[in-house]
């Protein structure tokens, strides 16, 4: 009796197990380790992943696997590894950890099809199935006697092809393919044999003839020769050409890059890869902190050190934040490796992605570029894994499995024995402690690509512009620099931490300030709709004319957003063409990359936006970059605060100045005392370092404090707080002396979409028993958390307390 050992798609913990299931005669040869199956549980049938195949089990009585929805398997064998690693780090599901693996297209609701997708004659009891169409119902095959192993070896020889369709979308994408069947000479022969009037038929055969082309997609033909498919068919029926359905790849790409080379090295950037290089050639597994300051050229170094592992035949994984995958960074990758590289990032479809996966799963290319979840990518032959701007917090995922991708590629390069390099001009502060401490391997290179002089920064405190009188949200000098910029036809770069056109609208008689009901935060206004929106449950209302308190129509909006900044650069400066990049114009598909193209081709001045404008950017002629808000960061109640604004300051300076041209950069803030500000504009990251770690120690934080998080939601409030409560308690008495409990106390958002949330923090040291305790903990809460409503977070390594 064979035996699959699965994982069902039921996140709870009575479920988070593995269940034995019989495998059926039918699928014996069939089914492989990292298939999905659909399987009886309880009076359902659901989907579960095979993880592994054995021949024996405890239970007396076990059911069969009802069908197979893989042909080949979706996981591999180290993804079957690592999922299981990453459940037990995470503590989350077995499931959720299989499912963030896969693209959107294999966890939707689908139906499979059997497509063949030759006119050669199949064997004759799957021809008798097929009766004459081009593709059936997969339940057709499994309701059948045909073995499933012999449909896998006839897809293997390319004449079938499974299909899965979503909701009725197609999710794979196919053409149609006229072909000749014989020689030309052939073609030629059944030519003279065509009636006199059949123009278009002998103009269809004349194009394959002269032009000696084998095969082209009917649509082309069509196109070509202004007919229709009318003139196609007495051909086809006449056997002097055949009909296919080929399978193509959806380009999210449309452009052809142009080819590119590998670019010469400094003898900085020569050292940092000589020790990848070494490292490579002894594949061991090591991680690398590349430390460079912005425009050092650490791409250049990923693209050679890549080149190294593509040549060598293995594979590598790029990480890059969601918002650096700009089109340039795509350019880049696609210009040195072409058609080798596939791009995985949350802007293209589901079809796009399920087509950039599976050429992964064919091994059809060697680089995969994208943002975190691109860090699963079905590789089973890595030779480096990259990760840039490895300090943003995008990396880690906020809900189940509450990974990090550092973590994932740290575990993965052990399995593989090979480098991981985590690049930034501002590491995390846990990232440069390990470094120093030896823990990695620092790699530094501490200047600019042709030596280009690193931008000038000038730190304005807007609150002697307000005593001189300037009410305005730009001081004096950022609009005289402005001015001087378009003048010599430069451009600028204005960065605005916001979005949205203000932070909140309040009555100036009263002071109310307009909140949204459903959650402990302001509404932001929109200024197009001229709504109030609440960005965390998506809640809006239009803006009033009166106070709903006292019904004053003195209700105004306060703060600054980037319409806002827009429409006063308009006034300040009608001749500036102004290009706002934020989450609102950003939003149709291919919108980001419009806006950014339009602005590198010189058809505006001034390029405004919120995080998205960041980084990743590199535009010859931007002299000028203006900050607006420095300081809008530093008062959140994060212990990261500053770290955070020392990163933005620094990666948003790093935009100007990056060519021949000498940047300049303008920083406003009322706290313009702050070592973070101060240090930033003068690029001192290791003095921020040390003085950061001072405060870290002093407090009890990371690095030298791990924390966990646990928070604990409820449409009662009183029911969260005693929750929390008894979990403190519970948790105080396993603790090592080390170890505090800080709270329960209220989330800084304190409710979200009407729920009451309440936390607490543990900070520790060394707690090797932590994670079965807490398991403990979720399990005693188990039928509260299903029937009353109840949610449990916990998380191992918060990048944030709110």
């Amino acid at each position: 009796m064979t035996i699959a050992r699965v994982v069902v798609d039921v996140p709870s913990s009575q479920t988070d197990r593995i269940f034995d299931y019989r495998i059926p005669e039918r699928f014996e040869a069939a089914i492989q380790e990292g298939m999905r199956v659909i399987v009886p549980f309880g009076p359902r049938k659901i989907m579960g992943y095979v993880l592994e195949i054995t021949d024996h089990t405890e239970l007396e009585k076990v059911r069969d696997i009802e069908s197979v929805m893989d042909i080949t398997p979706v996981l591999t064998k180290e993804l079957i590894q690592l999922g299981k690693w990453m459940s037990n780090h995470t503590l989350s599901f077995y499931i959720s950890s299989f499912q963030v693996m896969l693209p959107q297209v294999l966890k939707a609701k689908y139906k499979k099809e059997l497509h063949r997708l030759t006119e050669e004659d199949l064997p004759e009891d799957l021809q008798q199935l097929f009766a004459g169409r081009d593709y059936l119902d997969f339940d057709e095959v499994e309701k059948s006697s045909i073995p499933l192993s012999r449909v896998q070896r006839l897809i293997q020889e390319g004449l079938l092809e499974v299909n899965y369709q979503v909701d009725s979308k197609e999710t794979k994408k196919y053409e149609t393919i006229i072909a000749r069947k014989g020689s030309l000479l052939e073609l030629e022969e059944a030519m003279v044999d065509l009636p006199k009037q059949a123009t278009k038929q002998w103009d269809i055969l004349r194009y394959f003839s002269e032009k000696e082309v084998e095969e082209v997609s009917q649509k082309a033909l069509l196109s070509i020769l202004k007919t229709t498919r009318a003139s196609v068919k007495p051909l086809l029926d006449k056997g002097i050409l055949r009909k296919y359905k080929k399978e193509i790849y959806r380009n999210p790409y449309k452009v052809d890059y142009p080819k590119t080379t590998a670019l010469p090295l400094t003898e900085q950037q020569q050292e940092a890869k000589d020790a990848i290089q070494a490292n490579l050639a002894k594949r061991e597994h090591e991680v690398f902190l590349l430390h460079g300051v912005t425009g050092s050229g650490k791409t250049e170094v990923y693209l050679q050190a890549i080149q190294e592992v593509v040549d060598r035949g293995q594979e590598a994984i790029v990480l890059v934040p969601e918002i650096s995958l700009t089109p340039q960074m795509v350019e880049r990758f696609k210009g040195r490796f072409g058609s080798h590289v596939a791009v995985l990032h949350s802007a293209l479809s589901a079809g796009e992605k399920y087509d950039e996966w599976r050429k992964i799963q064919r091994k059809e290319v060697k680089v995969a570029v994208g943002a975190r979840s691109a860090i699963f990518a079905p590789f089973e032959n890595i030779g480096i894994i990259i990760i840039d701007e490895e300090h943003e917090s995008s990396y880690k995922q906020d809900d189940h499995p509450r990974y990090h991708a550092r973590d994932v590629a740290i575990y993965r390069g052990q399995h593989h024995r090979c480098p991981i390099i985590l690049g930034s001009a501002t590491p995390t502060l846990e990232s440069f402690a390990r470094a120093k401490k030896g823990v990695y391997q620092l790699l530094s290179l501490p200047d600019r690509m042709n030596k280009a002089a690193m931008p000038e920064v000038q730190v304005i405190d807007m609150r002697e512009e307000l005593h001189a009188g300037n009410r305005s949200m730009f001081s004096k000098p950022l609009i005289s620099a402005i001015e001087d910029r378009l003048e010599k036809k430069q451009q600028i770069v204005l960065f605005l931490n916001r979005r949205g056109y203000s932070t909140f609208v309040m009555c100036r008689d009263c002071g109310h300030v307009m909140e949204c009901p459903h959650c402990d935060i302001a509404l932001t206004y929109h200024r197009t709709q001229n709504k109030l929106k609440c960005h965390y449950c998506s809640y809006e209302e239009n803006m009033p004319l009166q106070c709903p308190e006292c019904s004053s129509d003195t209700i105004r909006y306060f703060g600054t957003g980037t319409q806002k900044v827009e429409e006063a650069l308009t006034k300040l400066l009608p001749e500036a063409r102004v290009i706002r990049m934020d989450v609102d114009t950003t939003r149709r598909k291919g919108a980001h990359e419009a806006l950014l193209t339009k602005f590198a081709n010189h058809e505006a001045d001034i390029l405004l936006g919120t995080q998205m404008i960041a980084k990743g950017l590199d535009f010859a002629n931007v002299t000028l970059v203006g900050v607006l808000a420095a300081d809008t960061m530093l008062h959140l109640p994060d212990f990261r605060a500053a770290e955070k604004t020392f990163q933005l300051l620094t990666q948003v300076s790093g935009r100007a100045g990056r060519h021949t041209l000498p940047g300049e950069v303008i920083v406003q803030t009322y706290t313009p005392e702050h070592y973070s500000i101060q240090l930033a504009s003068t690029y001192k990251f290791e003095t921020f370092f040390q003085q950061e770690m001072q405060v870290r120690r002093a407090f009890h934080y990371p690095p030298y404090f791990y924390l966990t998080l646990i928070t604990v939601s409820h449409p009662n409030q009183v029911k969260a707080m005693d929750v929390t409560k008894q979990i403190a308690q519970a948790l105080s008495q396993t603790l090592t002396q080390q170890s505090t409990i800080l709270g329960p106390t209220p989330s800084p958002i304190a409710r979200i979409k009407n729920r009451y949330r309440y936390q607490c923090v543990i900070k520790y040291k060394n707690e090797p028993n932590q994670r079965e305790n807490l398991k403990k903990i979720l399990q005693k809460y188990e039928a509260d958390i299903q029937k009353n409503d109840l949610l449990i977070s916990v998380d191992l390594q918060p990048s944030q307390l709110m």
